[in-house]
Parts: structure tokens; sequence; C-alpha cells
């Protein structure tokens, strides 16, 4: 596995999956993302905060932890194999994790989240189907 890291956050490309991967966080808040090489690419230690979160967030949201002291803390998941997919990552989890139906609301609500409504889709579809 090849790293890249900086302030706040640190990004991963595995060999063996193809796969680029990064996590962010700070004081109240702990990202995971799937990106892809040319994410990795501009990513370079020294830069602003506001430069890691906007190519990052270019990225497949997967998984979200949120602790600021605004109200309860609490964790999103947006793809169950994140941990597949990240095994290299510092896991923070804080508070209790949102239901599917609320997650799923979240990401057709919500632009910011719009590279997880495919695969949000189909397992929503997949759990209607367990369900008849």
């Amino acid at each position: 596995m090849q790293f890249k890291e900086g302030e706040g956050w640190k990004a991963c490309y595995d060999e063996e999956t193809g796969r680029y991967t990064a996590e962010r966080g700070g004081v109240g808040a702990y990202h995971l993302y799937e990106i892809n090489e040319e994410i990795f690419s501009l990513l370079e230690d020294g830069m602003s905060d506001r430069d890691t979160y906007k190519i990052i967030g270019e990225g497949r949201h997967l998984y979200m932890d949120v602790n600021d002291r605004c109200g309860p803390p609490y964790t999103v998941i947006f793809d169950d194999d994140y941990e597949k997919l990240c095994p290299w990552a510092h896991i923070i989890c804080s508070g209790k994790i949102w239901p599917d139906t609320l997650t799923d609301a979240a990401v057709e609500i919500f632009e910011s989240e719009k590279n997880n409504r495919e695969q949000r889709r189909k397992k929503r579809e997949a759990r209607k189907k367990k369900e008849h």
C-alpha cells in the first residue's frame, strides 16, 4: 500500500485492489472516502484544510462520524463495506449509527452525497426483495 499524509488527512493506494481511499478528520468529525487516481495525485502534505476538504470531498463518501457538541454524536455508514475498502484506516465511532432509512433519505436529498445514490438504491432494492 502507498500512502500520502498531511495535517488531518491520509490517503492510500492499494496496489492489490487498485483502489484509492482517504480519511480526513479534525475536531468533532471523521470521514472516509473512496477517491480516484486523479484526486490521489492532487493531494500533498502542506495543503490548506480548505483545499484538502474540497479535493477529498469529491470522492464517494463511505463513512462519517460526528461528535461536534452541537447535539448527540452520530455515525453515518454510507457503504457497509467501508472496513474492507479501508482496512488501513483508524476508524472512529462515537455515536449511534443512523438507520438505513435515514441514510437513504439523506443520500437522496443532499447533493453532496450524490456519489452514493446508485449504491444505496441497489442496497434498498435488495432489502425490499428480502422482506417479500
